[in-house]
């Protein structure tokens, strides 16, 4: 029997690309019929692979989750931004390839994300979706998150709600 391993990891600057990859393939198919067109274009658009190559080379810290030797799925932690909550922890964004869904990496990677905060001496996190990605707010609930906030973002002419998830 054939196993292919997975592993999460801190990125590395020849990451940048793949990371692009799954950024601009997981924020189609997230928010494509949720975002405006032109707002969800222009958004990826902001974010080449020299730009996710300059985040990973400052004080950024990005996960990878590699399958076999490709990489399918990133995470962005840091502080919470939020003053008002008590986590102090925050995943900023958290990302699967859609062909890659399903198959556990997205609890790993997720994990890891937490396991990292937990390392650095965050005490709780939270993470925000936009309301109406339903994966996502089911991710997050199954992954043992309460929803704690909600807020609003503007794309365009367009107001979305958003939900926060927090962990203890």
């Amino acid at each position: 029997m054939f196993k292919v391993e997975s592993e999460t990891r801190r990125a590395v600057p020849l990451d940048a690309k793949h990371i692009f990859d799954v950024y601009e393939t997981s924020w189609m198919n997230a928010y494509a019929g949720i975002l405006p067109h032109k707002a969800l274009t222009r958004i990826i658009g902001r974010r080449d692979a020299r730009w996710w190559a300059g985040a990973i080379n400052k004080t950024a810290v990005i996960l990878v989750m590699e399958f076999g030797d490709q990489v399918v799925g990133y995470a962005t932690i840091g502080p919470n931004r939020v003053s008002s909550f008590t986590a102090e922890g925050e995943i900023y964004e958290f990302y699967i390839r859609p062909e890659y869904q399903g198959l556990g990496l997205g609890t790993k990677l997720f994990n890891s994300a937490q396991d990292e905060l937990r390392r650095r001496g965050y005490k709780g996190s939270v993470v925000w979706v936009l309301s109406d990605n339903i994966k996502g707010m089911r991710f997050y609930q199954n992954a043992g998150g309460y929803a704690v906030a909600t807020g609003t973002e503007t794309f365009d002419d367009v107001t979305l709600e958003k939900t926060a998830f927090h962990w203890a």
